[in-house]
């Protein structure tokens, strides 16, 4: 009799009830959600008719007389920055767009600093005639403002330096060095650029955010392009262009006309607290005349695709959206689908399931043959049971044969199962690329999602799980669900090992949707939300192609024609045969070896 290893109707139903009380779930926080929103939006409103405090001058440096120290300010519509004159470098950088993630709120409320309470300090170092170094960022500076421009002077043993900063629109500042009667103080023809910065945790998802703050820098004439995630860097024989530290959505960077040679740094993570890495960078500059009269560009940014490409300076490259093809597919497949999606007016949240569709309706031809191909191994199941029973007490190798015989004459390439598989494989890691990495979905809410980039905490556990975390997502345990029951009614086809020893396909099949939810229990949710809607359509797409597309008694019919029928060996069966045939020799010389030394 054959044996049905897919669902029945009982399991249809409960699989659809499953589904109502879920999306009953999600539409319950969707409400809750929105109400959260309109109290946000009005806190926001308030906050705007509030005064910004300036920073106090002596939170800059306690080791100088707070009257010495002075606060300058330039802002425009992208970027509030403020100038501290110890050092005369910029001491704040808010982007005024944006807003950074409150733990204590659990909102997205808190004004968006790169820049701010001494997280950031840089220099240049030269070594004067006596021998002794000496950094601007210890030097005390005069500020003077002018319209967009400060110009900050200083002086060292009766040389002058200024910085004359001008912001400019783009996230972009304009930083000029120049220097009058230097040459007469310093000893070299080169100064060493020194710049600390310790990146704040601006996101819910700390552990995310930490895995994409990086050194980020480009080479040969803008065109090369490097990163270094978590290893000292070190450039020596390389000119670069910029040198910048990225978040997972932010970055700053900072441009040199004639580049920085000798690059070094390292970086050190924070396993708690506000700050999440801290990087050390430290390059030359070469003075190109008497003086050191430099030509830098700061630019902090937010990392948005089109704005990063506008620059023109290889910044589109910073956005990881994966390496090669998968790059390329989410440069000019997945970003544009979404766009075009967004614009028809859905929240981000139904961008996705339609996407989802879409990349399903592009599949389904390989999708339908996968799943003809699992209901023709089915319907053949009885036969292969048959033979392996026969078979029981024989050579692996023998009952591996007689199994493949009887696929051959069936009709059936087991191969072909793979390749839906491996077509999903890059689209699977495009979109786990794509998901956390898309400033588009940075803040967008869906149901009882705050922020679609990173995990939905729903559940909150008043402990921690190893590899889990203090909460449970709610996206990620749907997802789980619906892995788990398209696992269930796909196992079927999976033959129980043949020989001793070889683990059981079925158990680590089922193993896998419980690994998957430790992994998406901490990623975006955006990702959970996209497979889940995907599994469930798979899950549709077997229910359907089974009850009302494919019938099993024709392909039961199609197969024993297919056995009346000569079949001529393929390449892969004369493969298969081959290197059975290869095995069975191998294993009867080294029983035979045995046997002598006995």
């Amino acid at each position: 009799m054959q044996q049905n290893n897919g669902l029945d109707k009982s399991q249809m139903i409960s699989f659809a009830f499953l589904c109502l009380i879920l999306f009953g779930f999600m539409f319950y926080f969707q409400n809750k959600q929105q109400n959260e929103e309109q109290q946000k939006t009005q806190q926001q409103k308030t906050e705007q008719t509030k005064t910004v405090k300036q920073t106090q001058a002596s939170n800059i440096n306690p080791n100088v007389t707070p009257n010495a120290i002075q606060v300058s300010n330039l802002a425009n519509n992208e970027l509030k920055l403020e100038f501290a004159s110890l050092g005369g470098q910029v001491s704040k950088v808010e982007l005024v767009q944006y807003r950074a993630y409150d733990h204590k709120s659990d909102k997205a409320d808190l004004p968006l600093y790169l820049i701010n309470k001494n997280n950031s300090s840089y220099g240049f170092q030269f070594k004067d005639k006596t021998g002794k170094e000496f950094n601007t960022k210890d030097l005390v500076f005069s500020p003077e403002v002018n319209g967009n421009v400060i110009t900050m002077t200083a002086n060292y043993n009766g040389a002058v330096i200024q910085f004359i900063y001008t912001l400019l629109p783009k996230y972009t500042l304009d930083f000029k060095v120049k220097t009058q009667g230097l040459s007469k103080v310093i000893s070299d023809s080169k100064a060493d650029f020194k710049w600390d910065y310790s990146v704040r945790n601006l996101e819910k998802g700390r552990a995310q955010e930490q895995s994409h703050s990086e050194f980020a820098y480009t080479f040969n004439n803008y065109k090369s392009y490097d990163y270094d995630a978590r290893t000292t860097m070190d450039e020596a024989k390389e000119t670069l262009n910029w040198i910048g530290v990225k978040q997972q959505f932010f970055t700053a960077i900072i441009e040199a006309k004639n580049g920085f040679t000798q690059s070094k740094g390292n970086q050190d993570a924070f396993e708690e607290g506000e700050f999440l890495k801290k990087f050390n960078y430290e390059g030359q500059v070469q003075m190109t005349g008497s003086e050191f009269n430099q030509d830098f560009t700061w630019y902090f940014m937010p990392l948005d695709l089109p704005l990063l490409k506008s620059y023109d300076k290889n910044f589109d490259e910073i956005l990881p959206l994966g390496w090669s093809f998968i790059g390329t597919m989410n440069r000019w497949f997945f970003i544009p689908m979404y766009n075009i999606i967004a614009s028809w007016g859905l929240t981000a949240g139904w961008v996705i399931f339609v996407m989802t569709i879409i990349v399903k309706l592009i599949l389904s031809p390989i999708m339908y043959k996968q799943h003809k191909l699992s209901a023709m191994m089915r319907v053949i199941r009885p036969e292969i049971d048959e033979v392996n029973a026969k078979l029981k007490d024989a050579d692996p190798m023998k009952k591996q044969q007689a199994t493949m015989e009887v696929y051959r004459k069936a009709g059936v390439n087991q191969m072909a199962g793979c390749l839906p598989a491996l077509v999903q494989i890059p689209i699977f890691y495009a979109l786990f690329r794509f998901f956390p990495n898309f400033i588009d979905l940075r803040g967008q809410g869906f149901w009882f999602a705050k922020d679609l980039t990173a995990y939905d905490d729903l559940i909150k556990l008043p402990f921690k799980i190893p590899f889990l975390g203090d909460h449970l997502s709610i996206f990620a345990i749907a997802c789980t669900v619906v892995i788990l029951i398209y696992t269930i009614m796909t196992s079927g086809n999976i033959q129980q090992p043949q020989q001793e020893g070889m683990p059981n396909m079925k158990v680590l099949m089922y193993i896998f949707p419980i690994t998957f939810l430790f992994f998406l229990n901490t990623s975006a949710s955006g990702l959970s939300w996209y497979y889940f809607v995907s599994n469930a359509i798979n899950i549709l797409i077997i229910l359907v192609i089974k009850y009302w597309i494919l019938d099993e008694k024709k392909i039961h019919a199609q197969i024993q024609a297919n056995k009346e029928k000569p079949k001529a060996e393929g390449k892969f069966q004369r493969r298969m045969r081959e290197m059975m045939e290869k095995a069975q020799e191998q294993q009867k010389t080294a029983e035979q070896g045995r046997n002598k030394k006995k």
